[in-house]
């Protein structure tokens, strides 16, 4: 990546008005998170009430772009009935709520009419995109940073469409 590209943690330490996220997969395999969905199949549940067992240093990076005055909004696009997957992220995104990021969901048959990027993306400031590859398994497999103005704009005009028909995720009732 040529060195007037920023990273990943550059456009998320740098933006000023917003960065957006659209997730758009039923399922992911991302080692980070392999533990973690592990111990939820087999119980595991964070408890709201202590903070210190589910804080970790994503909510930290939260905490702090949101008080910078960055909104922060994410949006997952899902296929109903839900995946165990699925299940397991609903579970825990009170803890991306609690550090400030907005989170709505979608189900897949009311973004039908959307046109929607091929990747999930992060967009920052409406300006830099952050393309997230992924395996058919669900394991991350690279990324493409961008400013592309088409692209920007295309994920843009996407995620708004998402976002205004999407639920906001304490009113989400997984079935």
């Amino acid at each position: 990546m040529p060195s007037s590209v920023p990273s990943f943690d550059e456009l998320i330490g740098n933006c000023s008005r917003s960065a957006v996220h659209l997730e758009m997969r039923d399922s992911y395999a991302v080692d980070y998170e392999e533990g973690a969905f592990a111990a939820w199949r087999n119980g595991f549940r964070h408890d709201p009430a202590d903070r210190d067992s589910w804080w970790r240093p994503w909510l930290d990076l939260v905490s702090a772009t949101v008080s910078r005055g960055v909104v922060m909004r994410r949006a997952r696009i899902v296929s109903e009935p839900v995946s165990e997957y699925i299940r397991f992220e609903h579970s825990g995104t009170f803890t991306n709520v609690a550090a400030g990021e907005q989170v709505r969901w979608l189900p897949r048959r009311h973004a039908s009419d959307i046109a929607l990027p091929g990747n999930d993306f992060w967009l920052f400031d409406e300006e830099w995109v952050h393309w997230n590859h992924f395996s058919g398994t669900g394991e991350w497999t690279g990324e493409d940073i961008t400013n592309d103005v088409a692209a920007a704009a295309l994920c843009s005009a996407a995620f708004e469409s998402v976002w205004s028909r999407a639920t906001p995720h304490d009113e989400y009732k997984i079935q």
